[in-house]
């Protein structure tokens, strides 16, 4: 058997955002019940270099076992070459033999992967009447984002800022979801009488602020995943209820949570805790919630193992020897 190579497009066309809001659910679920397995990442950060280089691999054990290791690069500078952020490939290996089965495109399957998680965060943490959206930025996970968002199908407005106007104007113009998106003069417009705020920027330092941020409000916190940058100020996370994706990642990674200075006793649960229900949830209409997404190698395997099934299914890919 030769080895599949998927590329982006074939990613993005066997991995339909919907689909994938549900296989997410199922792997962080799978994560809680300890199914699937994952150390920390392992980073590559050369001193006096912009991009790091990222190592994450996992583990499913049920209920077929396999091996999944997502090799990305990060370069800050790429949005402006027009490229996304992320380049890298997923590789997913047979669990019971180690062969390796498949290369997928790194880059779409974390666009589509990390944006079907905050679904998941909305779905099971923002207030059933959540209607209004925000939107920082405006590169690939925010378009990425604004597809996921418009799949729960409960918005009924979005507003999007980023500090380049020109590209707002582009990911507006691209836009299927079925609700107006329209576009901010600054990050708190955006925010103010938001329902569900998603922050998908390259900030280093904080561009919302508690006081933006009404009551009741639900935040998903994407573009820092590292522990030298942050999008939150200290204020919004220390009032917060805060989810994470892993414990582990986020009092290690999350430059959200550790520059505020809070303790391991502030993460009220993983998401995958609250989705299996041994983690408790939003406790009220009124409470601030905040997922801090900082990506697992888990959701990268799920994808592969789906989109490799669906590509064997389908005859898509490119096989070649190996």
């Amino acid at each position: 058997m030769g080895l599949l190579v998927l590329s982006h497009d074939d990613v993005e066309r066997l991995l339909p955002m919907g689909e994938c809001i549900e296989l997410m659910a199922e792997a962080l679920a799978d994560l809680a019940r300890g199914r699937m397995w994952l150390p920390l990442r392992f980073v590559v950060h050369p001193p006096d270099e912009a991009s790091l280089l990222g190592l994450m691999p996992a583990h499913r054990s049920e209920p077929a076992p396999s091996y999944g290791l997502k090799a990305v690069c990060i370069f800050p500078g790429n949005p402006a070459r027009g490229l996304d952020a992320h380049q890298g490939g997923v590789l997913l290996f047979d669990g019971e033999t180690g062969q390796l089965r498949a290369l997928l495109d790194g880059s779409a399957v974390t666009a589509i992967r990390t944006a079907a998680v905050s679904a998941v965060a909305t779905r099971a943490l923002a207030r059933p009447d959540a209607r209004e959206l925000a939107i920082l930025g405006a590169g690939v996970q925010a378009r990425s984002h604004l597809e996921a968002m418009a799949e729960l199908g409960r918005f009924e407005r979005a507003r999007v800022w980023s500090r380049t106007r020109d590209a707002v104007d582009a990911l507006i113009a691209e836009s299927k979801a079925p609700f107006p998106v329209e576009a901010a003069d600054s990050a708190e417009q955006a925010v103010r009488d938001a329902d569900v705020v998603v922050t998908a920027t390259s900030a280093r330092e904080p561009i919302v602020s508690r006081d933006w941020l009404a009551p009741g409000t639900h935040v998903n916190a994407v573009g820092s995943s590292i522990s030298s940058t942050r999008e939150l100020d200290s204020e919004t996370m220390a009032a917060a209820a805060l989810f994470a994706d892993a414990r582990e990642s986020m009092v290690n990674e999350s430059g959200d949570y550790l520059m505020a200075g809070l303790g391991p006793e502030h993460i009220r649960a993983e998401l995958g805790e609250v989705l299996v229900g041994s983690g408790e949830g939003r406790r009220s209409d009124e409470e601030l919630t905040v997922f801090k997404s900082l990506g697992l190698a888990v959701e990268d395997l799920a994808a592969a193992e789906y989109v490799y099934a669906r590509a064997q299914s389908e005859g898509v890919g490119a096989s070649v020897p190996f």
